[in-house]
């Protein structure tokens, strides 16, 4: 699969929308206290252009949108962010896709922050073990309180002792 990470742009915001709700379904998500209710879902163009903020999508040469990735301050952690709303197609699942969209992700909040956090759904099994690889662990309780109240599952991952040069996933 050939595919390109960039930052999103105005044209993007209503195909990562699909992307992001269709898997939503997929998971059973697609309810208050998931991404499913979030008013920015259309706005990421918008939302994500201030400093430490960002979001990234794939894209083949024909323009179509295979997934995205978020990295957003965390309101009330001072020092800390959040990886959000990483979803991918089902096509693009297993291809390499998530894994550069992680590294981009992870690259930038090392510039702006020394840990990432993340929330996720108890179904989403593969995407646990996708984020355990980057050397996420999961923690009990929420750093802070988010509008993800559904998300059952956290975790927290230290950005100081990230390489400066491109990620590798860890065994």
């Amino acid at each position: 699969m050939n595919y390109i990470i960039r930052t999103i742009q105005k044209q993007d915001d209503p195909h990562i929308e699909r992307v992001i709700r269709d898997c939503l379904i997929e998971f059973g998500a697609n309810h208050e206290g998931t991404a499913w209710a979030d008013p920015d879902l259309g706005r990421f163009s918008e939302i994500y252009r201030t400093t430490g903020n960002r979001y990234w999508v794939a894209v083949d040469e024909d323009g179509h949108i295979f997934g995205g990735v978020g990295i957003g301050a965390l309101s009330g952690a001072d020092g800390i962010c959040e990886l959000q709303k990483m979803y991918c197609i089902p096509s693009a699942r297993g291809t390499g896709v998530s894994h550069a969209l992680m590294q981009a992700a992870l690259q930038y909040a090392k510039d702006h922050y020394r840990a990432c956090y993340l929330e996720t759904l108890d179904n989403m099994t593969a995407a646990q073990k996708f984020y355990e690889k980057y050397g996420f662990v999961r923690i009990d309780r929420p750093i802070v309180q988010t509008a993800h109240y559904a998300c059952e599952v956290k975790y927290l991952r230290s950005l100081t002792d990230l390489p400066d040069a491109k990620l590798q996933e860890q065994e």
